[in-house]
């Protein structure tokens, strides 16, 4: 019985000495607990970009519909007003040659317009493009002919230069909030579906695609596409719309 108190005791003072030895080999160890830090990134601008930034994508593409629709329906109206377009009819060129011209020629010159009104909007403004800026410019383009073509059907249906001011409110200015300004999500159903039929809901998605998180083309070919066939139910609709000045 001795000798067992003995050996646990001698067992005891080894293991002791053991951890004793062990504990002074051990560095201290002084645990540090870092407080967590917050990382903030942006997916376009920094934390100085307002609201405004956000909405001159949408800006940008109504005001390019805007004084492309109402130059080229002012200078065929004026032409229809003079007998310009009365002694054109007389002739005998088809009424959708007369809108191809008319396409043509306004076409070019609202091309330029577009290509004018971007380039100073993002030059002077400071506008901050995340994506191509020819992208951009493609869909402007694509915005203004739609615009000619629909500025040119409400010449056809304006009897006066004030009747055709008058059609800005009504099928112009209600555009601008369906073009991103508010949310269509944060809209009724009914007013969701009628974004879905007016061009500009289209061109300020595509833009914002482009200018705010850099999409490139192949994000915003159903946009585009869209905005084609725009151009080309409204193409079809103006030499239709000729037939109420001549029959054949």
């Amino acid at each position: 019985m001795t000798r067992q108190v003995l050996r646990t005791s001698i067992a005891s003072e080894d293991t002791n000495q053991l951890l004793a030895r062990v504990k002074q080999s051990l560095p201290q160890l002084q645990l540090k607990v870092k407080s967590p830090e917050i990382k903030e990134s942006y997916e376009y601008g920094n934390e100085d970009t307002g609201f405004f930034a956000k909405m001159i994508p949408v800006l940008l593409g109504f005001v390019v519909f805007f004084f492309v629709f109402l130059i080229s329906g002012m200078a065929l109206l004026k032409e229809r007003t003079s007998g310009t377009l009365d002694r054109l009819l007389a002739t005998p060129v088809k009424r959708s040659e007369i809108v191809y011209g008319y396409m043509l020629s306004y076409g070019l010159i609202a091309i330029l317009q577009t290509g004018v009104v971007v380039l100073a909007a993002i030059w002077l403004l400071n506008i901050e493009v995340v994506g191509s800026l020819l992208n951009v410019i493609i869909v402007n383009v694509v915005l203004a002919l739609v615009a000619l073509a629909f500025g040119i059907l409400l010449s056809t249906l304006a009897k006066s230069e004030f009747q055709m001011m008058q059609f800005i409110p009504l099928v112009i200015m209600p555009q601008l909030f369906f073009s991103g300004i508010i949310p269509l999500d944060s809209m009724g159903d009914w007013a969701k579906m009628l974004g879905k039929f007016l061009p500009l809901t289209y061109s300020g998605d595509a833009m914002s695609q482009i200018i705010l998180y850099g999409r490139g083309l192949g994000d915003i070919l159903p946009n585009i596409g869209v905005l084609l066939v725009f151009l080309v139910a409204l193409t079809v609709l103006n030499i239709v719309g000729l037939r109420r000045y001549r029959k054949v």
